[in-house]
């Protein structure tokens, strides 16, 4: 239906786990549950949403709804004492579910219809999605964290000032085709 589809979304989720491990790795434990004000969230709880969220979807996601009856999704966004290895142990469990979901099917099951809150969606529809639920809410932590972090932040992308540097290298190279996220998940298992 969509050769390459599966890859590319598979790429970009580990993309932005990817940037949201970077910035976690860089918040002391204190931080990250550190909260602008009552009506914000913290890292915590953005984790803890994105774990209820992943999870239900995906989960058993060609035979159940993707809002499953045992999720408890107002209880995801109160700040909770949990250690930060317990809420990373479910940060990486909801991770697996989802990598999981994307493994089990082929380029042949896109166009299957699974239900979201009673939602007809394609399984395409479906990651969809669920990408960009999850970018939003990874564009928080990072954001967060560098508010946290402020002058100690280690930058994730391009740093400030070094925008034309990082054009020249990549206009010094010859056209190509790669999936963007290559070179950042590339470097990540050097």
């Amino acid at each position: 239906m969509n050769p390459g589809y599966l890859d590319s979304v598979k790429k970009q989720f580990k993309y932005y786990k990817m940037l949201a491990d970077k910035t976690i790795a860089q918040i002391d434990n204190d931080n990250i549950f550190w909260q602008y004000n009552e009506e914000s969230n913290s890292i915590a709880i953005i984790v803890k949403h994105l774990y209820g969220n992943l999870l239900s979807r995906w989960t058993d996601f060609l035979t159940t709804d993707g809002e499953k009856d045992w999720r408890d999704r107002d209880a995801e966004f109160e700040n909770t004492n949990q250690s930060r290895k317990q809420l990373l142990a479910k940060w990486e469990e909801a991770w697996k579910c989802l990598f999981d979901a994307i493994d089990s099917i082929t380029d042949e099951d896109l166009g299957r219809t699974i239900y979201i809150r009673n939602m007809g969606h394609t399984i395409m529809e479906a990651f969809n999605r669920s990408l960009a639920h999850t970018a939003y809410h990874i564009g928080q932590i990072v954001f967060i964290g560098k508010m946290i972090q402020n002058t100690d932040w280690h930058s994730l992308s391009i740093p400030k000032g070094d925008s034309k540097k990082f054009n020249e290298e990549k206009f010094s190279k010859p056209k190509h085709s790669e999936h963007f996220t290559d070179e950042f998940i590339n470097k990540k298992k050097e």
